[in-house]
């Protein structure tokens, strides 16, 4: 079981939050939108140790959203949080105004391709299917209708031919783009990807960031846990920065700066160096 640490929390404010006084379905990201995620007070630990602490922001709708921060900042751990994988402290998460389970349908997910057990008896064209199984419904056979689907979503991801292969014998590059197919077959309106370009060669990265500006353009939102600091600004409209708490997050051109990261990293003084030239160079080729 999962303890709250042994700290008295203090809200902000004792009287209750607009959020929690309007009804879910009035709030919107300020362009009439619902926001597709709201996290306020969300606090996770294990063994009495807060793992994130106190994190709140609300996801603007139709954008595409970098989550960055330190190894053991709490980032996947707030993917997980936010999908109830696992059990939180205290807080709360509002997926377009409800639950994630109300909800669930609305959601896609990529998880870590580490974390998946690679060996399983499965096709490419199996695990994309199983993206559908909310519609097709458990215990019940995967139609030729759910099939052409995924062959689809397989197709649009660029391999296409390999749907019978079994996923072991994918290479890394194909075992992510089989998860991004498994998502994108959902048609969802938010996606959550945990770390979709670790370990994947140029021209799977160059799928993904493709991907993702379709998705964009479709109007979805996408939440993406990212490491590569120097391709944030091209990658993404709005940035979140963790390190167990929110540092800062907003859009990337005024949020993105050497002065949040260097809060958020910490004396990384190298990374973020290199990071402060590229972005410097970025602006100086505009």
């Amino acid at each position: 079981m999962v303890e709250r640490p042994q700290k008295e929390y203090q809200p902000m404010d004792s009287s209750p939050s607009l959020s929690s006084v309007l009804p879910s379905a009035a709030r919107d990201d300020g362009t009439g939108n619902e926001v597709p995620l709201s996290i306020y007070d969300l606090t996770v630990a294990y063994h009495r140790k807060p793992v994130i602490w106190d994190v709140g922001f609300d996801l603007p709708a139709g954008q595409l959203i970098g989550i960055v921060g330190p190894n053991g900042a709490g980032k996947s751990t707030l993917l997980k949080a936010a999908m109830d994988l696992i059990p939180s402290a205290s807080g709360r998460v509002r997926v377009f105004g409800d639950s994630y389970r109300a909800n669930r349908h609305r959601v896609g997910y990529v998880p870590q391709r580490e974390s998946v057990d690679w060996q399983f008896p499965v096709s490419a064209l199996d695990v994309v299917a199983m993206g559908l199984y909310d519609e097709i419904g458990w215990c019940r056979p995967v139609r030729r209708r759910h099939r052409d689907r995924a062959r689809l979503a397989l197709q649009h991801v660029g391999i296409g031919e390999l749907a019978d292969r079994q996923i072991s014998q994918l290479s890394g590059g194909q075992q992510q783009r089989t998860f991004l197919a498994r998502a994108l077959v959902q048609d969802a309106d938010l996606y959550l990807m945990d770390e979709p370009f670790a370990a994947v060669d140029a021209a799977t990265e160059r799928a993904i960031v493709d991907i993702l500006r379709d998705l964009k353009k479709r109007g979805k939102t996408a939440a993406v846990i990212h490491h590569d600091l120097q391709t944030v600004p091209e990658y993404f409209d709005y940035v979140v920065l963790l390190n167990m708490r929110v540092v800062a997050h907003g859009p990337v051109e005024t949020t993105f700066t050497s002065e949040n990261l260097q809060k958020t990293y910490g004396g990384r003084l190298t990374l973020l160096d290199e990071v402060t030239e590229a972005m410097r160079r970025r602006e100086s080729s505009l």
